[in-house]
């Protein structure tokens, strides 16, 4: 048999230049990219220095109402409130991953629950600006994560409106300018269809100079989307309800009305951005609803209880996500790499 001398010393010069080539060393971050991570971590250490902040200002306000209240009731009334942001995380997952590559749990929480600690920066912008960057970190693009949150909110309004209607009736006594809700419903459910999402979506894409969806919204994703939303504000409604009727006979009838005020409530805080997390515009409404159940006094109080509770909430989810989160890289770098079982070379027949 004749060796092919010419292959042979080209196989050899390529062997010897693969054993003997380096990988290139890691390029130098720039200026800009620098710049991105110490604004990521100062607006971080910013939102919780807020947050917190806020949670010891109001603390004394808060405790002479809370004192009053079983401790079971409170308990359970943060509970719900820890229940409905977790849900809502969800619910904005169920986005995100319609647009894209799946993400875990975990990684899905870790970003939404933090991030959404920015609403305590004036501006509730901070919050969308926070959960692009933290979801840039994890390799998700900013144009998805910007998508994901327009679509979320999108449907999260029309939730709140429509679990809005059950207290309107009761709110318009004390606000008659809130007559304009009933309007917003219908608009904002012809919103809803997958269609009219997808190009409300894509006008805003191409004002920002961005590529369009891919693909049209699914009705699938937007029903679990609304679905999950819906039991996220169910959820806040119960912890109010809870805080509310803690010393008196649970009603089914306050129940509803604190659904629909909690719902209405975070629409007001929503338009009313430029304050941290609309602080006023959603204690006020749920003070004004619930005044004439409990008294203004102690609405006022419980209006106070819920933020701080929610407050509470956030913060600790937020914790806990990140806690999770870090702990599961932990565990990821910590498990010995599987090297690849060698299989014997698949034997061919000679032809005949």
């Amino acid at each position: 048999m004749a060796i092919n001398s010419e292959a042979i010393s080209s196989q050899a010069v390529t062997a010897g230049a693969a054993e003997t080539e380096q990988p290139p060393p890691a390029a130098k971050p720039s200026w800009k990219s620098t710049a991105i991570t110490w604004l990521r971590r100062v607006l971080i250490l910013a939102v919780v220095g807020g947050a917190v902040y806020y949670v010891v200002t109001r603390w004394n306000e808060v405790w002479a109402t809370l004192a009053t209240v079983p401790w079971w009731s409170a308990v359970l009334s943060l509970l719900a409130v820890i229940a409905g942001v977790v849900v809502g995380a969800f619910s904005w997952r169920v986005v995100v991953n319609d647009l894209g590559s799946p993400v875990t749990r975990t990684r899905g929480a870790q970003i939404y629950l933090v991030s959404q600690l920015g609403k305590y920066i004036p501006g509730s912008v901070w919050a969308y600006v926070l959960q692009m960057e933290l979801g840039k970190k994890v390799g998700i693009p900013r144009a998805r994560m910007f998508v994901s949150s327009l679509v979320q909110v999108g449907v999260s309004v029309v939730a709140m409106l429509t679990l809005g209607m059950i207290a309107l009736p009761k709110m318009l006594d004390q606000n008659p300018r809130a007559v304009w809700l009933y309007a917003a419903l219908p608009i904002s459910l012809v919103a809803l269809h997958p269609k009219v999402m997808t190009w409300g979506v894509n006008l805003v894409l191409r004002v920002l100079r961005k590529q369009p969806l891919d693909h049209q919204l699914r009705w699938a994703t937007i029903g679990k989307t609304l679905g999950l939303s819906v039991l996220s504000y169910v959820l806040f409604g119960a912890h109010l309800w809870a805080l509310a009727t803690a010393s008196g006979t649970p009603d089914l009838g306050v129940l509803l009305l604190c659904v629909g005020t909690v719902a209405i409530g975070l629409v007001a805080g929503l338009l009313f951005f430029i304050v941290p997390s609309g602080a006023g515009a959603r204690d006020v409404l749920v003070a004004l609803a619930l005044a004439p159940t409990v008294g203004i006094t102690a609405a006022a109080a419980f209006a106070v209880a819920s933020r701080v509770m929610f407050t509470i909430a956030e913060l600790g989810s937020a914790g806990v996500a990140a806690l999770l989160a870090s702990r599961h890289v932990k565990d990821l770098v910590a498990q010995p790499t599987a090297t690849p079982e060698k299989t014997a070379p698949e034997k061919t027949e000679d032809p005949a």
